[in-house]
């Protein structure tokens, strides 16, 4: 459509972005933890730092086809980009013809406090990539969104995967968007998120940096010096918690939507203990204990 030559189009991808683990996926990472092993990579991806928009306008050329991002990094510690910066973006690829694609794997379907992230802004992107929630907990599926612009160019047998419209998978991807809608699971996350920040800030933990993410999707930074996320996560399994960590100083919570308010509190209050016992671990016992 564009007429970009052969073999010449290239997508703009956000820096210590995580979109898979197929060897192109892993190609255009900028961690190299990921990448090690599994080269020679494909080229064609041009990274530019995530969240500033001016490097994004910097890196497009004539042969930039599309610009492929999160619109909050998960792998990377629940990243969020500066407000309206999805805005500004939607704008600069309308500017330039380029389509703009947004991977919501991991934070659409609620996850946030609303159906998909980029609704916390006023744009709509030409494509969206929907994964694991899609599937109910039940069985894996995936899907690709976009208007018919963009999917009417696909001709029968031009694009195939093994297990792509398996009709199983699709009975359970649209029971499993009927329970988002009935149960409105994209309102509890927003609710029972604030509530799960409010809780953990007020922790007041000097072990914490920052608290940051949106809805049932929140990144706990510690302070490298201070606390490995690691260790913690080791700590909160043990109290009955999974939890993951990230970059060694990053715990990355992420409780169902459908959990209830008490079980919630109950996890939070696990979490405060593990900080405790960390801090016990590390500076003996605390005067702010003494009381208890």
């Amino acid at each position: 459509v564009k007429g970009i030559a052969e073999n010449q189009a290239e997508i703009i991808v956000g820096t210590n972005n995580f979109h898979g683990r197929t060897t192109t996926i892993v190609g255009f990472s900028t961690d190299a933890d990921y990448k090690r092993g599994f080269g020679p990579f494909s080229g064609g991806f041009v990274p530019a730092t995530y969240g500033d928009i001016h490097a994004f306008e910097a890196a497009i050329t004539p042969n930039t086809c599309a610009v492929l991002i999160e619109p909050i990094q998960g792998e990377a510690g629940i990243i969020a980009p500066p407000d309206g910066f999805l805005t500004k973006l939607r704008a600069l690829c309308d500017k330039h013809n380029v389509l703009l694609i947004l991977d919501e794997i991991q934070s659409g379907l609620g996850r946030t406090g609303k159906m998909f992230a980029f609704q916390h802004e006023d744009m709509r992107p030409d494509g969206l990539i929907l994964g694991k929630a899609l599937g109910g907990g039940v069985l894996p599926v995936s899907a690709f969104l976009a208007d018919k612009a963009v999917m009417d160019l696909f001709d029968p047998g031009s694009h195939g995967s093994t297990f792509g419209g398996n009709p199983l998978a699709a009975a359970v991807a649209l029971e499993a968007l009927v329970v988002l809608e009935e149960e409105d699971l994209a309102g509890r996350s927003a609710e029972l998120g604030a509530l799960m920040r409010r809780r953990i800030e007020d922790m007041a933990s000097p072990l914490i940096r920052q608290v940051r993410g949106k809805g049932l999707w929140l990144g706990v930074e510690f302070w490298p010096e201070k606390a490995a996320a690691k260790d913690a996560v080791k700590r909160l399994k043990s109290r009955g918690i999974l939890a993951k960590e990230t970059h060694a100083t990053t715990i990355r919570l992420a409780p169902p939507l459908v959990i209830e308010k008490a079980d919630l509190e109950w996890a939070l209050g696990q979490f405060e203990a593990v900080l405790q016992d960390i801090e016990r671990a590390s500076y003996g016992e605390p005067e702010r204990y003494a009381a208890e």
